[in-house]
């Protein structure tokens, strides 16, 4: 089982990152886990142009380092979208990363082209806050889950964390790493 963990935060080792790395511990602890990071602040990913371009050949017209991604993601059996929630959404980085799966979109919904959908291939979002609001969640997780499912894979949990801003908050809450770390045992054991 191949997980790809999508690190959207702008920050390294930052509250939401911190706890990337305590749920692939979890992970980790299943014999037949391989897991891999992927942090977009390093990478040079431009928007979605908006160009219609994908709509005739379902890949994307812009060549760079978002290009080598779409085989990254096609290829992992489950994928944790990790991000802080900024304005009640998702990260600038997370979001370019999701707008440039209009290629996947048109490849699924244009062209038709349903892309391993007999293996229920799971997601899951992981997402810290700031705040304590009630909904500050509500928006990434509708993006998240209209993501996955243009990707073919389904929305399945969801570890999501309020109050914590400052960096290094997470470190100081063992009660929040071990939560993390039992949400990747879950998804290990979820994988087989």
């Amino acid at each position: 089982m191949h997980i790809l963990i999508i690190l959207g935060s702008p920050r390294k080792n930052g509250n939401s990152e911190t706890l990337a790395q305590a749920v692939a511990g979890g992970i980790l602890q299943h014999p037949h886990a391989t897991l891999e990071f992927i942090r977009l602040n390093d990478l040079h990913i431009s928007p979605c142009q908006g160009c219609g371009g994908c709509n005739k050949t379902s890949t994307c017209v812009i060549d760079d380092d978002m290009t080598p991604l779409y085989e990254k993601v096609d290829a992992c059996d489950q994928l944790i979208l990790v991000s802080p929630i900024y304005f009640y959404g998702l990260s600038a980085q997370c979001k370019i990363f999701i707008d440039r799966f209009q290629a996947r979109w048109a490849r699924k919904y244009l062209a038709g082209i349903r892309f391993r959908m007999d293996e229920h291939r799971k997601g899951y979002l992981l997402a810290t806050a700031a705040t304590e609001g009630k909904k500050v969640f509500d928006g990434a997780l509708l993006t998240a889950r209209t993501f996955l499912d243009a990707i073919d894979l389904e929305l399945c949990d969801s570890l999501l964390i309020r109050g914590v801003d400052q960096r290094g908050a997470v470190k100081k809450r063992s009660d929040i790493l071990e939560q993390a770390t039992a949400f990747g045992k879950a998804i290990a054991r979820d994988a087989g």
